[in-house]
């Protein structure tokens, strides 16, 4: 007999908040399946409040409201049976972010819970990477965020260590990543790293999922380091306009993508790493698992 549940994952990230809504088809002696039934982005981009002024502006605060409004609907439309909404790096940091919270609940009906680095990491590392992760190799998985950045290091399909960072797009964006933050992130890929031969990464998030996307290749594929670098220039290398118009990336991505992909191509360099793959999955999707798994 199999079974079809809906649950979705509301992800309030610094620069879009997301809504996936997911199938999971049970079979009795069958692995459960997980599939994606709908995927709806919004380019609110929180951190450029929260960074640097320090709390969600009202306007913000506003499309808010309408944004969780719509999702709302959409899950019953959907007809989710369970949900879980979580706020990340923005949200942690603004002054107002309990008070929002409080704001939403009442307004759209929306519980959401802000989470920290620590567990932002462990929740995207408890996706399902088994496909990926092979016993016999080493990989460092990086999730680019707007306000952070999560690394976790995997060896013998186990977790080694993990960390979050505060070094996202937004926060390069806004010139606000000291040369400090990046000496630590290099000495503590270093650090890990260094005992293992054959690091690759695994990157997530918006930005590397759409350089992947415009290489062409197929998702078992991988992105060598050659490559990572030499797209890195050549984004760097074209205005904002031209990244808008000639690739026809999305406003809100245009100005953020060359940000991210410094960061990942530099975690390939501390780590040594000559490939990165870049399988569809984020917080969002590490939500839904952990809610079928029980765990939030």
């Amino acid at each position: 007999m199999i079974t079809i549940k809906k649950y979705a994952a509301i992800d309030i990230g610094s620069n879009a908040m997301r809504l996936l809504v997911a199938n999971i088809v049970e079979e009795k002696g069958k692995e459960t399946h997980f599939s994606k039934s709908a995927l709806v982005r919004l380019p609110i981009r929180l951190g450029q409040d929260a960074f640097t002024i320090g709390d969600i502006s009202e306007e913000n605060i506003d499309r808010m409201v309408d944004a969780m409004s719509a999702y709302k609907l959409l899950m019953k439309v959907h007809k989710v049976e369970r949900y879980v909404a979580l706020a990340t790096s923005a949200m942690r940091e603004a002054t107002n972010g309990n008070e929002v919270i409080a704001i939403i609940k009442e307004k759209a009906g929306i519980d959401i819970q802000i989470i920290d680095g620590k567990t932002e990491a462990a929740i995207i590392a408890s996706t399902d990477l088994h496909y990926l992760l092979k016993t016999e190799k080493t990989y460092l998985y990086v999730d680019v965020g707007g306000g952070s950045t999560e690394f976790s290091l995997f060896s013998d399909s186990k977790m080694i260590a993990s960390k979050s960072f505060k070094i996202g797009t937004v926060r390069l964006l806004n010139q606000m990543v000291n040369d400090l933050v990046w000496q630590e992130i290099e000495k503590w890929i270093k650090t890990y790293t260094n005992e293992f031969e054959n690091v690759t990464l695994i990157g997530s998030g918006g930005n590397i999922n759409k350089l992947f996307k415009m290489s062409g290749k197929q998702q078992d594929k991988a992105l060598s380091f050659s490559y990572v670098s030499k797209r890195y220039m050549f984004l760097n290398s074209l205005t904002y306009e031209q990244r808008v118009y000639e690739l026809g990336l999305n406003t809100d991505r245009a100005d953020v993508i060359v940000l991210a992909t410094k960061i990942y191509l530099n975690a390939m360099k501390w780590s040594g790493a000559k490939q990165m793959f870049v399988p569809k999955i984020g917080l969002s999707d590490g939500i839904i698992k952990a809610m079928y798994a029980g765990k939030i």
